[in-house]
């Protein structure tokens, strides 16, 4: 006769198939939560009515595991509980059960749960990184407070105050840089820079507030923004510093038309006594940059306002200034031949420095040279010719006569224009300054007579007329109207609205009903 079994069944061990090996973070979890739970897996497959009775015992035991939950039981009901718990080999902690969402997503939206170990271990580096890297940014910050303050701390028997050096700040400044490019890979956070560089620390940004219920608040960039939340900062308490021209440049670069930004520098550069020089050569790289700007242009001429009087007493710096700025302002107007924030300075300049001599003119005749219908040449010209202050009459009009104007001066521009026109008998450029220039000499326009008349061959004749330039046809009505040749006169304007320029009849048209008043 079998012997009696006289203990209670020890609860079998779990028999499972060896696990695969975990290739997600989510599947190293589980693994680990059925490890330490290692009957709720065949609950979960079986449930209670298909587990064994040992294994269901131990199933049911483990939630007595849980703190607190063995002593609702009597004392003798617990010494039974541990003894079958340490039959069943059951651990004595558990891990609780993952949940879904614990992980969180990425920058990227991905659940990290699906990261791989590998990758799930290089994102906790990053992490932890990151938390220490803040914690010895605050210690910094508590450092540089201390030694601000004056504050001292005791080494051995001395008590030494807190300091805080530029190789302390370059740690700091490398240590942001760290900072930022972790936040950047971990959460898409861009950091500013000016929270990057310790310099700032002690600025609180004043950001820009949008009238409420704004119906087109502006979208500024955030880098943008930011900046300009630095600039209001300085700019409210008057700092002028190497920092805030700093900061201008930054937001010149972001927004070169920003005139506050541009008027801002200048009081830096007055207050630090910047060399004038050295700004210029700064601002020649952000004109070739921002050629149509026109703010850098009145930056310019503050500059040269506020350099002038210091170089007034020394004609030979005072003729360099002239030469570099001239040699900038071609190179400027050879990327836009018609820039006329350029020619506007020009003409400033030209009055500022006293650039009235033959150089200047030699250098719009080379201009005029390679391109005949450069009209902003042959402006500049007669601008440099009849406001000349040695012999011009001051505040002349430029429609109106000045007997001041040599007559050798007249006969050159008038053979200049002549010449030009002979080159391109279609240009109205040269023919524009023709009649200004006979303007300012007070002399008849039948002077020009019989040099328009060689562009017009049989006028009123059919098919047989012949106009080489429709500009000499338009100086012709006004010759033969100065003559009194009024049908003659009426006969070009016929003709220039019926044929030669029939794109402005309704001009020629408007010439001959002036003509029939007169």
């Amino acid at each position: 006769m079998p012997s009696k079994n006289k203990g209670r069944a020890k609860a079998a061990e779990p028999q499972q198939a060896s696990p695969k090996q975990p290739q997600t973070i989510r599947e190293l979890e589980w693994q680990r939560y059925y490890d330490t739970n290692p009957y709720q897996k065949t609950y979960e497959e079986l449930g209670l009515h298909g587990m064994t009775p040992a294994d269901r015992q131990a199933y049911l035991n483990q939630e007595y595991l849980k703190p607190g939950a063995a002593k609702t039981l009597s004392n003798k009901a617990q010494k039974e509980l541990w003894k079958q718990l340490n039959e069943s080999n059951l651990p004595l902690r558990s891990l609780p059960r993952p949940r879904d969402n614990q992980w969180g997503h990425d920058k990227n939206g991905r659940d990290i749960g699906d990261y791989s170990i590998k990758e799930y271990k290089a994102r906790d580096a990053k992490t932890t990184r990151l938390l220490d890297l803040i914690f010895q940014s605050q210690a910094f910050k508590n450092k540089r407070a201390k030694a601000s303050n004056g504050d001292g701390h005791l080494v051995g028997d001395t008590v030494q105050p807190f300091t805080c050096t530029e190789d302390d700040i370059e740690r700091e400044r490398a240590r942001r840089k760290e900072m930022a490019s972790i936040q950047q890979d971990l959460y898409s956070v861009k950091t500013d820079p000016y929270a990057l560089d310790p310099d700032w620390d002690d600025v609180v940004p004043i950001p820009q507030v949008e009238a409420e219920g704004a119906l087109a608040a502006i979208a500024y960039p955030d880098e943008y923004a930011e900046a300009m939340s630095y600039l209001r900062a300085v700019m409210a308490v008057k700092e002028y510093t190497p920092r805030c021209l700093r900061l201008t440049e930054r937001i010149i670069s972001l927004n070169p038309a920003h005139y506050t930004v541009w008027l801002y520098r200048f009081a830096i550069v007055k207050a630090l006594n910047i060399s004038i020089p050295d700004e210029i050569e700064w601002l020649n790289e952000v004109s070739l940059t921002y050629i149509k700007n026109y703010q850098i242009w009145n930056h310019r001429q503050l500059l040269l306002d506020h350099y002038y009087p210091m170089i007034v007493t020394s004609p030979s710096d005072v003729a360099a200034l002239g030469e570099s700025e001239r040699q900038f302002m071609e190179r400027m107007l050879e990327e836009d031949t018609k820039n006329y924030h350029v020619w506007s300075y020009r003409q400033y300049l030209v009055r500022k420095l006293g650039l009235w001599d033959d150089e200047e003119r030699q250098s719009i005749e080379t201009m005029i040279h390679e391109d005949v219908r450069n009209n902003s040449a042959w402006s500049h010209r007669f601008f440099l010719v009849f406001s000349n202050p040695t012999y011009a009459t001051p505040d002349s009009h430029a429609t109106e006569p000045d007997p001041n104007v040599p007559a050798d001066i007249i006969n050159r521009e008038i053979g200049y224009a002549q010449a030009k026109i002979l080159l391109a008998p279609q240009n109205q450029s040269p023919w524009n300054y023709l009649k200004g220039t006979l303007v300012k000499s007070g002399r008849k326009l039948g002077s020009l007579r019989e040099f328009a008349e060689q562009f017009v061959k049989n006028l009123g004749g059919g098919d047989a007329e012949e106009v080489r330039s429709s500009h000499a046809l338009d100086l012709l009505a006004d010759i033969y109207k100065e003559a009194g040749e009024k049908e003659r006169a009426d006969l070009a304007l016929r003709s220039l609205g019926e044929k030669w320029d029939r794109i402005r009849k309704g001009y020629w048209d408007y010439r001959r009903k002036m003509l029939e008043q007169d």
